[in-house]
C-alpha cells in the first residue's frame, strides 16, 4: 500500500529532528537553515484548544488528543486509539511501587485544572529548543559502550531466555548542578537488542534550556527514530493533567527534606502496548504502541536496569550524579532507587531481590553504586 506522500515527509521530518544531533556551535543560520526550522515548527506545534503557562515560564498547549505528535508516525496513521483508553491489566495486580515511606512525594502538575478532556498538554517548541537539540549528545546507548557517558546502575543479568513484561521502582529526586552540554539523571531502562524504552528525572539544559529537574521519557524503535518526550511520533499522551517533561516539586534536600516518585512500565498482554505509569496513584501518562517497534519488542524486554546516568563533553568535568555526594547508605544523604520490581512476560510478578541484580559503575573515583536488602544507592562529586 502507497502511503500518503505528505504523511511519510511530516515523519521524515520528525526523524530529522530527533537525529541531528551534529550542528555546529555558534554557526550562524543560514536562510535555508532557518525556513527548515519554521517548517519544523510548523509541524511540532499543533493548533491548541487551551493555552497554559507554568510558573516556571513552560507554555502548554492542550492539542485534540487525536492531533497530538504521536499520531504523525506513518505506522499510527490507521490507529484506533482513543482518549478513554485504559490497559487491560489492573495496576493493584500489577507492579506494587507504592511508597511506605514518610517521604513527599515529588509531584508534577499544570495549573488551571490542566487540559480539557479528550485533549492533552504539548510543551510549544520554539526555534531556540531546536537550535539546541541540534546540539544534544547522541543518547545512551544500548550497553555501556560510549565512553562519555559515567552510569552507576544495578541490572538484571543477561541470561538466555531472560523475559520481562514490566518494571517499577521508586527513587528519590534531585537537583544536580549541570551546565551547558552536560546532563545528569536517574532512569528506569528496560532494553530487548536495539529497543529501548525508559522512564525518570533528569536534569538536561541541552534537552530542557533551564536547569531544572523534570520528568523525561526516552524511546529507540530498533530502526530509525530515538528521541526523548514527545520530539519525534511514538508515545500516546493520554492524562491531561501531567506533562511529559513537567518540573518536579519538591526535590530532595540532602539531609533534609527527601521527595520520591513511582515509576512503572508495563507490557499489556492484550494489546501490545508498554504502559507508563505514575504508581503513586496508579495514573497512567500514556503508552508507547506496539506499532511503533521491533515486533521482537512486542512481547518482552530481556534486561532491566535502575540507577544514575551523567554525561559531560569532551574535555569539560564530569557534573555531580544523585545527591553530588559518594553514597553513604542512609536514605535522608543519598539518592536511592527502591522496590526495583520487575514481572515476566506473562505478567506474573518476580522478585525484588537486590542479590540476584548485577552492579555496573563506569569510574570508582568520580562515583559510587552499592546495594543493601531493598534499596541501592549512587552518586557521587564528579570533579568538582
Amino acid at each position: 500500500m502507497i502511503m500518503n506522500q505528505r504523511i511519510i515527509d511530516h515523519f521524515l521530518l520528525m526523524v530529522f529532528l530527533c537525529l541531528s544531533y551534529d550542528g555546529v556551535r555558534g554557526t550562524k543560520l543560514s536562510k535555508q537553515e532557518d525556513l527548515e526550522l519554521e517548517k519544523q515548527l510548523k509541524a511540532l506545534n499543533k493548533p491548541p484548544i487551551k493555552t497554559i503557562k507554568t510558573k516556571y515560564g513552560d507554555i502548554y498547549d492542550c492539542v485534540n488528543f487525536y492531533e497530538q505528535p504521536a499520531f504523525d508516525h506513518p505506522l499510527l496513521k490507521n490507529h484506533n486509539y482513543h482518549p478513554q483508553m485504559k490497559p487491560s491489566f489492573s495496576m493493584k495486580e500489577s507492579v506494587s511501587t507504592t511508597s511506605t515511606s514518610n517521604y513527599k512525594s515529588s509531584r508534577i502538575g499544570l495549573p488551571d485544572r490542566g487540559c480539557p478532556v479528550r485533549t492533552v498538554p504539548i510543551k510549544r517548541t520554539t526555534k531556540e529548543d531546536l537550535i539546541r537539540h541540534k546540539l544534544m549528545p547522541p543518547s545512551e546507548n544500548v550497553m555501556f559502550n560510549n565512553s562519555l557517558d559515567r552510569l552507576a546502575i544495578v541490572h538484571t543479568e543477561d541470561f538466555p531466555g531472560s523475559k520481562f513484561g514490566g518494571s517499577g521502582v521508586i527513587t528519590n529526586v534531585y537537583n544536580p548542578r549541570v551546565e551547558g552540554e552536560q546532563h545528569s539523571a536517574c532512569r528506569l531502562k528496560m532494553i530487548k537488542e536495539k529497543n529501548i524504552i525508559q522512564v525518570g528525572w533528569r536534569v538536561d539544559p541541552a534537552l530542557y534550556g533551564d536547569n531544572l529537574t523534570r520528568l523525561f521519557i526516552h524511546f529507540t524503535d530498533g530502526k530509525t527514530s530515538s528521541c526523548f518526550n514527545l520530539l519525534c511520533p511514538g508515545f500516546v499522551l493520554l492524562n491531561t493533567q501531567i506533562p511529559i517533561d513537567g518540573v518536579f516539586e519538591p526535590v530532595s534536600q540532602r539531609g533534609g527534606n527527601i521527595s520520591d516518585i513511582g515509576l512503572s512500565i508495563n507490557w499489556d498482554l492484550e494489546e501490545g502496548n508498554w504502559w507508563l505509569f505514575s504508581t503513586e496513584s496508579n495514573t497512567p501518562f500514556g503508552f508507547w504502541p506496539r506499532e511503533v517497534f521491533d515486533d521482537d519488542f512486542a512481547y518482552y524486554v530481556t534486561r532491566v536496569e535502575w540507577g544514575g546516568v551523567v554525561y559531560s563533553p569532551p574535555g569539560i568535568l564530569e557534573p555531580p550524579m544523585g545527591s553530588s555526594f559518594f553514597p553513604i547508605e542512609n536514605n535522608n544523604y543519598d539518592a536511592f532507587c527502591k522496590n526495583m520490581t520487575l514481572l515476566s512476560d506473562r505478567g506474573g510478578r518476580l522478585y525484588t531481590v537486590e542479590s540476584q541484580l548485577s552492579t555496573f559503575l563506569s569510574n570508582s573515583d568520580l562515583y559510587n553504586v552499592s546495594t543493601i536488602p531493598g534499596l541501592m544507592y549512587y552518586g557521587g562529586p564528579g570533579e568538582k
